[in-house]
């Protein structure tokens, strides 16, 4: 089948598509990516998006409005991304994240220990998506992963185990986006025995605080550090880097998900608050962010892997900044890291043809969530499937 993969990050930078060629299921899993192109928001959709995130109240009618606004942004990727191609056969949509809540468990008066599910909302709806592209669409993954307990997130790592396991290696992939997500994979041989001994969890931050003291400092001329160039003018305070590491998220064993209701603008302005009690320089400022996620990542490892990586692969924006790289580098010193171009796994587009991918598996009714790492009661197929009046009457529903 060709495929449409499309996503929009926490980063909010603007919407990745990805269409791709899949065949075969899982252990027998090829995929080749025709094209991959990100589609900028309009900058005000951006702004309405990222002041939900940050917290801003909404009508229903108004939600409901953003939510059309997305999906069409969404469906004129995917109009966009297969022109000059043989038309796709299906999109797999993961929509904009705008919230996400962890499921937890709390006492109740007779002391037993009660779950609370987790909730997470993307919108840029997947009906509309079909309606507007005329083409099937999966949207919706992360439900029925929370609906058995899960975090509904990170979803990628099964694409992960069957597209970048090694014969030999124990690896990890890293995906650093606005948040930082890891995927642990022990050599194929293990993989294929059972998919209990693949891990994944979130690591913490990414891009998100960088980004947003990026923003802070340059008064909104600015949405990120290219190349890092900012940050590698300056030294990160080891100390407050330290302070910053004693915050219980990186502490808690998996499985874990977060987000910007917890790496977002209040958060950052209490980074930047430490920072200028501190009197740094807005380099040092940046460096020593960018410092906190290389190091979390780093920690993460060390408390929760089975084992240290012989090789991490890093995709994701993160990928593309070099200062950020070479810290990530200097923390894990026994560690080949490289980025997934060197697997030939497109940096870019990697979330977005994971997606591609779930859709696939949601077509053809695999199971495609791993409660090894998302917590869940068991696995499931993932997502809602809209189908158009020209989908055929046979097809998986």
């Amino acid at each position: 089948m060709r495929v449409i993969g499309l996503i929009s990050g926490t980063s909010v930078d603007g919407i990745d598509a990805a269409l791709v060629d899949i065949s075969g299921t899982t252990h027998d899993l090829k995929v080749n990516l025709l094209v991959g192109d990100t589609y900028s928001y309009d900058p005000t959709l951006r702004e309405q998006i990222l002041d939900v995130c940050h917290g801003q109240c909404l009508t229903i009618e108004q939600m409901a409005e953003l939510d059309d606004a997305i999906a069409h942004a969404f469906a004129d990727a995917a109009r966009q991304i297969q022109a000059g191609y043989p038309a796709a056969n299906l999109i797999g949509s993961h929509g904009q994240t705008v919230f996400h809540r962890p499921p937890a468990s709390s006492s109740s008066t007779d002391n037993k220990s009660i779950k609370h599910l987790g909730y997470s909302l993307q919108l840029g709806r997947g009906e509309m998506i079909a309606h507007l592209t005329q083409l099937p669409t999966v949207s919706n993954f992360r439900a029925a992963d929370i609906a058995l307990g899960g975090h509904g997130a990170p979803l990628v790592p099964a694409v992960d185990a069957w597209m970048l396991s090694h014969p030999t290696e124990y690896r990890c992939m890293q995906n650093i986006g606005g948040i930082g997500n890891v995927t642990y994979l022990p050599p194929k041989s293990e993989v294929d025995a059972g998919a209990d001994s693949i891990r994944g969890w979130d690591t913490g931050p990414g891009n998100a605080l960088i980004d947003q003291a990026v923003r802070v400092f340059s008064n909104g001329q600015q949405t990120y550090d290219h190349n890092g160039t900012w940050a590698a003018s300056g030294q990160p305070c080891q100390d407050l880097v330290q302070h910053w590491l004693s915050d219980p998220f990186f502490q808690q064993a998996p499985p874990k998900s977060t987000g910007r209701e917890k790496f977002g603008v209040d958060y950052t302005q209490r980074c930047l608050d430490d920072v200028q009690k501190r009197q740094l320089s807005q380099a040092d400022a940046l460096a020593t962010l960018t410092e906190l996620t290389a190091a979390s990542i780093a920690v993460n490892y060390s408390h929760f892997l089975p084992q240290p990586p012989d090789q991490v692969m890093v995709a994701g924006g993160g990928s593309r900044n070099e200062y950020l790289m070479e810290r990530l580098r200097h923390h894990l010193p026994s560690t080949h890291v490289v980025t997934t171009e060197d697997e030939g796994v497109n940096v870019d587009y990697k979330e977005a043809i994971a997606f591609a991918v779930l859709a696939y598996w949601r077509w053809h009714g695999i199971p495609s969530n791993l409660p090894s790492v998302t917590g869940a009661m068991r696995a499931v197929s993932l997502g809602e499937l809209h189908l158009t009046p020209s989908t055929s009457g046979d097809t998986m529903t």
